[in-house]
This record gives C-alpha cells, sequence and structure tokens, in this order.
C-alpha cells in the first residue's frame, strides 16, 4: 500500500471538473483500489459524487492511497492530477 497527502491550493477545492479527472485517472488502474480521505471520510476515487461530497475546500488536506499491484504508478499518476489540476 502507498500513499501521500496533499494540500488542496484551487480556491474552489475539488468541484466537478477536477473531481472528473480524478475520477477518471483512478479508473485507468483497475486492478488497484484508490481511496480519498478527507478527515473521517473515505471514498473511491473512482466514484464522481462521492468524491465531490467530501466537501474539500482550499487549504483542506486529503490523503489518497493505493492498494494493489499498479500502486506505484497509480500514486504517481495521482498526486500528478493533483497537482495539476488542485
Amino acid at each position: 500500500m502507498k500513499q501521500f497527502n496533499y494540500t488542496i491550493t484551487d480556491p474552489l477545492g475539488i468541484h466537478a471538473r477536477p473531481a472528473g479527472l480524478l475520477a477518471k485517472a483512478a479508473k485507468t488502474f483497475p486492478d488497484t483500489v484508490i481511496m480519498i480521505q478527507k478527515g473521517d471520510k473515505e471514498v473511491k476515487a473512482t466514484q464522481l459524487m462521492k468524491l465531490m461530497s467530501l466537501g474539500v475546500k482550499e487549504g483542506d488536506v486529503v490523503t489518497v492511497t493505493a492498494d494493489g499491484p499498479s500502486e506505484e504508478n497509480a500514486i504517481e499518476v495521482m498526486y500528478n492530477t493533483l497537482a495539476e489540476n488542485l
């Protein structure tokens, strides 16, 4: 299992467009479970509506966890997606 923390810098937080990009990126790794956590809430990164329901705002820290055969690549892709869009 691999994980990292990321502080959201986008003033709008995780809204529809970046949430869609995160879900799309996570779906490219069907053999790996990718979770995003904020506080005590944790959702699968592939579930767009649940991802948006986390209510992530600017300054919030999220934890991204990948567990599976492609976890190394998944973590790298998810980090890059967050860095480029949030």
